[in-house]
């Protein structure tokens, strides 16, 4: 009988058990699993060591950022495409010696980090990345230091061609920019556009930035359309005109437009059905005007806000040539609250007044109201004063709205929202042999007053509203719309 062969005892703690895998690895005869699970290991040791490294280099510069450091130069390379002076004008405030600001390890890094932050709000680049050096200067004192930025520029050329809907208008438009046209951050933007209302636009702008925290930019534009406005006013409309524009601060804090603009109106393409009124508007005119516009927008979206508001105040004054003359003033506000989950409660308000100096008024200088992205279940332009069929405008008016908006039932991940609203307003023409006060509330004493529930779509950049409601109350003048109502735009009440 042949010996057994021998058997090793088990093994005891502390001892452990080797023959299965430690580490979960696959078995290696699958090559693809085996190689996946290797490749995540190594991915695992590389990140180890980068979080441990990160933490010594933080814990090393923490511990030495009161220690005397100085920036003696500044470079921006791959900036070929860009004028040094512009550079310059952005580096230079930073390496302004401050005495009552002591040159340390810290304030590099701040300084560092506030240059990079303004060359990448140039919109130039579209990769930076910031080194600290030692200074390479023979003369260099051992503090010094060099500041390096690596950039690669963006594409200096954009062409677009789009259609698109906004304001209960749809058409397509073609775009050309030309980014960093002169080598100081300017941008060229020429614009033509084609739609169903105003039949062509064109735009042409040059602005650049003017202060060296481009925080102030001035632009230069040459504009023009041609409006069909035969659908409330039995014409159309044309501009010629030149814009100058000065513009500083930024929406959530407050933002500032300063601007000269020289317009060249006509009024033709009279139809047969045409009022008195309208005939007699008909014609060429002039305006000449400086104006000033401040808007603080704090909505956390521009479309369907829940929390925020949004405040803007224009004001014109046109005389200083021209065939008109006139003070122009209009407000605009909205503040929107969640009351709960799911459901914003939205309360908006715009007012206007035109004080015209002596003379009569151009038609393109009043004021419109009415209309599906204004006071609702009311024809597009259709309120106020009016000869026959035709909207003559006014030069003072108000509107306020209140909407609810919920999610869809069982659906709050949807962009299609419930509407309930509630819109009032009127426009009127003032007059000037009462008190403005007197104007004003007369106004507010006979509102015209709409109601409804709708549907609610956010179709980025705009917003899409489907209504069905009546008319509460309105003036004989008023053009209204029962039943279903579309509205597409940017800017509802």
């Amino acid at each position: 009988m042949a010996d057994a062969e021998p058997v090793a005892p088990p093994l005891q703690p502390p001892l452990q058990d080797t023959s299965s895998p430690r580490d979960l690895e696959p078995d290696a005869a699958d090559i693809e699993r085996y190689k996946k699970w290797w490749e995540e290991r190594k991915l695992r040791k590389l990140r180890g060591q980068y979080e441990s490294a990160f933490v010594q280099l933080s814990q090393l510069v923490n511990e030495n950022l009161s220690a005397p450091l100085n920036i003696a130069s500044v470079r921006v390379r791959g900036a070929v495409r860009t004028r040094d002076s512009f550079l310059g004008s952005i580096i230079d405030p930073f390496l302004a010696p401050s005495p009552d600001e002591p040159q340390t390890l810290g304030t590099v890094l701040h300084k560092t980090k506030e240059m990079k932050r303004l060359l990448e709000e140039t919109d130039l680049f579209s990769h930076i990345e910031a080194v600290i050096d030692r200074s390479r200067d023979a003369l260099a004192h051992p503090d010094d230091v060099d500041v390096i930025f690596l950039a690669k520029e963006k594409g200096r050329y954009f062409l677009n061609t789009s259609t698109q809907v906004g304001n209960n208008e749809g058409g397509a438009s073609a775009t050309c920019r030309v980014r960093n046209a002169f080598g100081g951050a300017e941008t060229f933007e020429a614009n033509v556009a084609f739609a169903t209302k105003t039949r062509m636009s064109f735009n042409a702008s040059l602005s650049k930035p003017l202060s060296s925290d481009l925080k102030t930019r001035g632009e230069v534009a040459l504009f023009g359309l041609e409006r069909d406005n035969s659908s409330f006013a039995s014409s159309s409309e044309g501009l010629r005109g030149l814009r100058a524009v000065v513009r500083t601060g930024t929406p959530p804090t407050g933002s500032h437009e300063f601007g000269y603009e020289a317009v060249l109106r006509h009024i033709s393409n009279l139809t047969p059905s045409a009022s008195v009124s309208m005939r007699e508007a008909a014609g060429q005119s002039v305006k000449s005007s400086v104006f000033h516009s401040w808007t603080r927008d704090t909505r956390d979206d521009k479309i369907l806000g829940t929390r925020g508001s949004y405040t803007k105040f224009f004001h014109e004054l046109a005389g200083a040539g021209g065939d008109t003359s006139f003070y122009k003033a209009e407000g605009h506000g909205q503040l929107a609250r969640s009351l709960f989950p799911g459901v914003t409660l939205s309360l908006a308000a715009r007012t206007g007044a035109l004080w015209n100096f002596g003379g009569k008024s151009y038609f393109s200088d009043r004021f419109q109201l009415g209309g599906p992205v204004s006071v609702r279940m009311f024809r597009m332009n259709g309120m106020g004063p009016h000869d026959g069929v035709d909207s003559l405008g006014g030069n003072l008016f108000w509107s306020a709205g209140v909407s609810l908006i919920s999610d869809f039932p069982r659906k709050p991940h949807w962009p299609v929202k419930t509407h309930l609203f509630l819109n009032a307003g009127r426009l009127d023409v003032m007059d000037k042999s009462r008190p403005l006060l007197d104007n004003v509330l007369s106004s507010i004493s006979k509102p015209s007053i709409s109601a409804g529930v709708g549907l609610v779509y956010k179709l980025d950049p705009v917003r899409v509203e489907v209504n069905f409601g009546v008319p509460l109350v309105a003036s004989k003048s008023d053009g209204v719309r029962k039943g279903f109502q579309v509205g597409i735009g940017l800017d509802f009440l």
